[in-house]
């Protein structure tokens, strides 16, 4: 199968090209700056930025599927002009349209927990927005809603150990966000078979990790592993609003009152979707297996 990954040398892009590849996949790698990708020379590049849809639609040329990755971390500020919308939606929107145009008749799209067009935050609302074009494309589409994703590369755990510094914390509502979050090296095949296979066709799927953590859990297990402790200490929810709003406004902090209100609501699976690709909660990566600490 010839497979086009947008965001094919993100944090989970490449990981993924590397797995369809070796499946035996003709896979090409779609972002802004491919070169700078660390990717078997069996990957083809290719330059493009999914809001200019000129620049991207020669990609979907000849292609069978295509996995849409492309994404703002919702844990910090879009820099660079870019939004929520801008990438998520408009970018979404010009995916599905070249794939169309192209005769790319499937479609893996990378969503999120919750995504909802009415959502609490710019990123849940501009994901659930895209969904809903995925869903009225004539693509056959299947969407994935992860967790948070960990792993070597990503932004989760450092981004936890950047709000909550050593030994004194003070964390929104005492850190009480909930979390699943999964390992890289678990997410990445079940976005591979969701490729593969067509039983996946029109199902929206939650995938999360083995286990559910608070924010403070991730952060003293996150402190543990780098030889510190960290005592948490609440603040409460609208003193942290009135905070990071303000604090938002400084050029450089990585929050701003869209993150704060992200950490107003869980980020968890009502039910969990693994056991759909033949997982098992039970055999996926815990995050204390992956920083080294025994439960």
């Amino acid at each position: 199968m010839k497979i086009l990954v947008t965001g094919g040398t993100g944090f989970i892009g490449e990981k993924l090209c590397r797995e369809l590849d070796d499946r035996g996949h003709d896979v090409t790698a779609l972002a802004r700056s491919p070169d700078e990708a660390d990717l078997p020379e069996t990957v083809e590049l290719a330059m493009g930025d999914v809001t200019a849809y000129d620049s991207i639609e020669g990609a979907f040329t000849d292609q069978d599927a295509v996995v849409n990755l492309v994404a703002l971390s919702p844990l910090f500020k879009p820099k660079g002009g870019a939004t929520h919308e801008s990438v998520h939606l408009g970018g979404t929107e010009n995916v599905v349209r070249a794939a169309e145009d192209h005769g790319v008749g499937r479609l893996v799209q990378m969503s999120a927990l919750g995504a909802d067009p009415d959502g609490p935050t710019a990123y849940i609302r501009a994901k659930g927005k895209a969904e809903t074009v995925v869903k009225d494309s004539d693509l056959d589409w299947t969407i994935i809603r992860p967790s948070v994703v960990f792993g070597e590369g990503g932004e989760f755990v450092s981004f936890t150990k950047k709000l909550t510094p050593p030994y004194l914390a003070p964390l929104p509502g005492g850190g009480k966000s909930r979390f699943q979050p999964i390992w890289v090296g678990d997410m990445v095949p079940i976005l591979a078979d969701a490729v593969e296979d067509e039983s996946h066709v029109s199902e929206t799927y939650e995938i999360g990790g083995p286990e559910v953590l608070t924010l403070a859990d991730v952060a003293k297990r996150a402190r543990r592993a780098a030889g510190q402790s960290v005592t948490v200490v609440p603040v409460p929810m609208a003193l942290a609003g009135v905070g990071l709003t303000v604090a938002g406004a400084i050029p450089g902090f990585p929050m701003g009152a869209d993150q704060y209100r992200s950490l107003k609501f869980d980020n968890t699976t009502n039910d969990n979707d693994v056991d759909a690709f033949g997982r098992d909660e039970a055999s996926l990566t815990t995050l204390s297996s992956y920083l080294g600490l025994t439960e």
